[in-house]
């Protein structure tokens, strides 16, 4: 049968010991001391300007949000699409899944350079090209 006793463990307690009314001052006057100014959490916006009314604070907000998603709606407007960003090469023509399409680069790039070797391997020489009439018997294309 399992009991109720708890294992014994070394008992943790918590200090319930006061803080001295001194050290308790020295504390606060130290995070007073760091505490922001006014302008600096204006400026994070985290106090409001009291400059202007409650009301006029609140339409001030609304304002500055309204004119943001405005900017925003128009830079939105004049963004090009994506057909004229492929056209543009800013934008891959893939239809590959993202994580595949750094992949999928390489490869075409190595195939374009097998493609390009092979080509080169197949090359005429300058005697054949002589003798099929492209290059003059005076012409030396490696020179």
């Amino acid at each position: 049968m399992a009991t109720s006793e708890a294992p014994n463990l070394p008992s943790s307690s918590v200090d319930d010991s006061p803080i001295s009314p001194i050290e308790r001052r020295n504390s606060l006057e130290k995070h007073l001391q760091m505490r922001p100014d006014a302008k600096d959490l204006k400026d994070r916006h985290i106090l409001l300007d009291t400059n202007a009314a409650p009301a006029l604070q609140s339409a001030a907000q609304d304002l500055e949000r309204q004119r943001a998603t405005d900017s925003l709606r128009k830079g939105l407007e004049r963004r090009p699409e994506k057909e004229e960003l492929v056209e543009r090469n800013i934008l891959p023509d893939s239809t590959a899944a993202p994580a595949l399409q750094g992949h999928q680069r390489e490869l075409a790039k190595h195939m374009r350079a097998n493609s390009l070797e092979q080509k080169l391997q197949q090359r005429p020489t300058p005697e054949e090209l002589v003798k099929e009439g492209i290059l003059e018997e005076g012409e030396n294309p490696t020179a």
